[in-house]
């Protein structure tokens, strides 16, 4: 992965690993990913931004006083600071849970 996307991938992996213990990196299609139960739930990959993403297998709970069916499945960031490394983390723990 190339600058500036490995630091950040460095970053978001700490932060993924502090946020849900029971994650376990793998490889998916070449890219990080996080597995629970055998199962990936969620990945990152740098394109032109850094890209965070969840599958299916992730807990998308709707909120619930939602007023739509939306699930929110992928972000994407060009700078990892203070404020989207805590939202990133909220996002980690729900779709672990």
């Amino acid at each position: 992965m190339p600058e500036p996307y490995r630091a950040m991938g460095e970053r978001l992996h700490a932060l993924i690993m502090g946020a849900a213990l029971a994650l376990q990196p793998a490889l998916w299609y070449g890219m990080p990913a996080y597995r629970k139960d055998g199962a990936v739930v969620m990945f990152f990959r740098a394109d032109e931004y850094m890209t965070f993403g969840l599958t299916e297998k992730a807990n998308l709970a709707l909120e619930e006083d939602a007023p739509h069916q939306l699930r929110p499945s992928s972000w994407f960031f060009n700078t990892l600071d203070e404020a989207t490394e805590a939202a990133l983390e909220a996002i980690v723990r729900r779709a672990a849970s």
